[in-house]
Order: C-alpha cells, then structure tokens, then sequence
C-alpha cells in the first residue's frame, strides 16, 4: 500500500518553471515505478512521464520533451518533476501515481494508486 501527497503546483507565467514534489509513504516506495498525469478541465487524465524503480528508466510524453524532468529519491520516498518553458496549455490538475511493476505505462488504469493532485496554471 502507497499513499502519495504532492506539492508545489501554482501559478506561474508562460516560460517560467516549477518543482512538483510527490511524497510517498510505504516501506517498498523503490520498488515502484512511479508516473506524473494530469488532467484539464473537460478533458481525460493524459500522461506527463514516468520513471523505473531505480531511477534508470523514463519516459515522456511528446508534448513535454525537452521541457520536463521527472526525477526520484529514493531515501526521500520522493519523485520530482521539473517543468521548465512552461505554457499555457500545461495549466491542469497534476497527479502522481505508483504502480507495483517495472514497465513504464503510459495509461491511468495501470497505475494502482493515486495522489489528490496540485494545480498548475500558467498565464500567459
């Protein structure tokens, strides 16, 4: 069992950046691999990136290459993401997830479990 709290989301104008922190608590947080989503208002919940257990592996979606980090701690129990060059159209709701496994999903439903979310907006 994983419970995630993120932190660090707000308000930020086009070009600016952020750090969003997801807290995890649970003995076996380095065996999950963990994965950023967010979600617009009146759109689904997309991918962002994820990252391997150890850190090794990461992947991203191709509207954020280039301009996010995604990044983990381990004896934190913590994974970062770095968003930098930020744009208006990266204004959501942003979550954190875990999933018990080594592949690097993509999609919400192979996540098991799920943060509260921080919200991002950026102005422009």
């Amino acid at each position: 069992q994983v419970q995630l709290v993120e932190t660090g989301g707000g308000l930020v104008q086009a070009g600016g950046s952020l750090r969003l922190s997801c807290a995890a608590s649970g003995r076996t947080f380095s065996s999950y691999t963990m994965g950023w989503f967010r979600q617009a208002p009146g759109k689904e919940r997309e991918f962002v990136a994820a990252i391997s257990w150890r850190g090794a592996s990461t992947s991203y979606a191709e509207s954020v290459k280039g301009r996010f980090t995604i990044s983990r701690d381990n004896a934190k129990n913590t994974v970062y993401l770095q968003m930098n060059s930020l744009k208006p159209e990266d204004t959501a709701v942003y979550y954190c997830a875990a999933r018990d496994g080594s592949v690097l999903y993509t999609l919400p439903r192979n996540y098991n479990y799920w943060g509260q979310g921080t919200q991002v907006t950026v102005s422009s």
